[in-house]
């Protein structure tokens, strides 16, 4: 089980001069820990999707160091990476890697194949119940909305029981009501599981009393 994310010195090669000014993530010293809850936040070119793919070990074009509980990720092996992807990040990614010819049921249940188990149905359902999108969840991904399909990406990650639950941008095409609704059980689940929670925003902290905030 991970405890500490380092970020040390780390800058992606392809950012801006402009994009690390002021930043307090890149060329900087920072530390995630597990249970905490992080707002992230910047406009438009800082970076936020590089930061999510580089944190999920999707991108190795950076100088300095990411340390998972003291050790190098540079050293970490494919299987290494894939033991951490399964048990220690969960992820919502801003275009939310969804199969579309897949059913939403399928997704996620595909997810806990992937991890080499089964998830229970009935918290698949009770989940999207809370989240308005119980109706949905045997139809194809193509066949909904954005917004109804972050919400099926939102209770994927939820449920993977990781140490660090990172999400970029995951509200950005639902309404307050929706958002609050999501918010509300994602912080539940953290805090039930002992997670990190890791949140970008382009600025809105969707009253959200986060612990912290990062300016990247």
């Amino acid at each position: 089980m991970a405890q500490q994310i380092d970020l040390i010195d780390l800058c992606p090669d392809t950012l801006p001069l402009s994009a690390r000014e002021f930043s307090q993530v890149w060329n900087q010293h920072l530390v995630l820990k597990k249970g905490e809850q992080v707002l992230v936040t910047a406009p438009s070119g800082k970076g936020k999707s590089t930061f999510i793919s580089l944190l999920y070990g999707l991108r190795k074009d950076f100088t300095g160091q990411y340390k998972i509980d003291g050790i190098d990720t540079r050293y970490f092996s494919a299987s290494r990476w894939s033991d951490a992807r399964a048990m220690e990040i969960s992820i919502v990614f801003q275009d939310l890697r969804l199969f579309m010819d897949y059913t939403a049921m399928e997704n996620l249940a595909l997810k806990g194949q992937l991890k080499g188990s089964v998830f229970d149905e009935n918290t698949i359902r009770t989940m999207a119940e809370i989240l308005g999108v119980e109706s949905l969840l045997e139809k194809k991904c193509n066949q909904l909305s954005y917004g109804e399909r972050q919400r099926m990406a939102i209770i994927r990650s939820l449920l993977q029981q990781a140490d660090f639950l990172i999400m970029d941008e995951p509200f950005s095409h639902l309404d307050d009501k929706n958002a609050e609704k999501a918010l509300d059980l994602i912080q539940k689940e953290a805090s039930k599981n002992g997670s990190a929670l890791i949140l970008t925003s382009l600025g809105s902290d969707y009253g959200w009393n986060y612990d912290r905030l990062v300016l990247l």
